[in-house]
């Protein structure tokens, strides 16, 4: 039996942390080099998404939230039409649900992509007037 979990997560922060407190200069020098190379990864972040989306504003999230809610609306109203054949799923109905749940969770991911990237520096967000 195979299990679809729906749901987004975030990762949390998995580097490798060394813990060796016996040398403060390699302790200090190692640190050093995990700012350059996190620095290394936030330029480049910033180069290659800010080249391909530009800047971000309101706008754009409207749209993205409007998009995933009604994504979610339509694949509810789906499902609820399944219901009211008595729970009587037939394959095309199965996949037509699972075909709109993902569509509503790729948009919501795309939404929570967006305000990462924002949060995080890569463009600039431009505040509605």
């Amino acid at each position: 039996m195979s299990v679809t979990r729906t749901g987004s997560f975030r990762r949390q922060h998995d580097h490798f942390e060394p813990q060796d407190d016996s040398d403060p200069n390699a302790a200090r020098r190692i640190r050093g080099q995990l700012e350059q190379i996190d620095y290394t990864a936030f330029a480049s972040n910033k180069e290659v998404i800010g080249q391909v989306l530009g800047s971000s504003d309101a706008l754009q999230f409207q749209k993205l939230a409007v998009a995933a809610a009604h994504a979610r609306a339509v694949w509810v109203g789906q499902a609820l039409k399944v219901a009211e054949t008595g729970g009587r799923v037939t394959p095309e109905d199965l996949a037509r649900l699972a075909h709109l749940r993902a569509t509503f969770e790729e948009l919501t991911e795309a939404y929570e992509g967006l305000r990462r990237i924002v949060e995080r520096g890569y463009i600039p967000f431009r505040a509605a007037p």
